[in-house]
């Protein structure tokens, strides 16, 4: 099964996406196999992290963002703003596909685990997303 999903963002922040990929999963009718969930862009990415303690999410992107500062005069590529080229470094540290075990017709997360769309820019944005569901 392959289907596409729009993800409207509100800005930079990892966004959770957990809910949305276990009803692609679920509406699939597959018990055992995997998930495959690929974002079709070059400034925002996919991570699974820590989903019950929002402070988590919070230090990861203050993390990320004192890494990749905005502003670098080293940066050429800045046509859509000073915060261009270092979605476009955040993107590339961080992942643009994510692979999950489908077990019991549910996703194989741990406990503490949920699938986050990260958002590298500051302005909102329509993000697309193609999930792969397969025996």
């Amino acid at each position: 099964m392959l289907t596409q999903c729009d993800i409207r963002t509100e800005g930079q922040g990892l966004h959770d996406i957990t809910a949305l990929i276990g009803r692609e999963v679920a509406a699939s009718g597959l018990a055992e196999g995997l998930c495959t969930v690929f974002i079709q862009h070059t400034s925002a990415s996919l991570i699974i992290q820590e989903n019950a303690d929002p402070s988590a999410r919070h230090d990861l992107e203050q993390w990320l963002n004192r890494l990749v500062q905005e502003d670098d005069p080293a940066f050429t590529h800045t046509a859509e703003g000073p915060d261009d080229m270092p979605s476009h470094i955040k993107a590339a540290l961080t992942a643009s596909s994510l692979s999950i075990p489908i077990v019991d017709g549910r996703l194989a997360l741990g406990t503490w685990q949920g699938i986050f769309l990260w958002e590298h820019r500051r302005r909102a944005k329509r993000r697309r997303l193609v999930v792969h569901i397969a025996a």
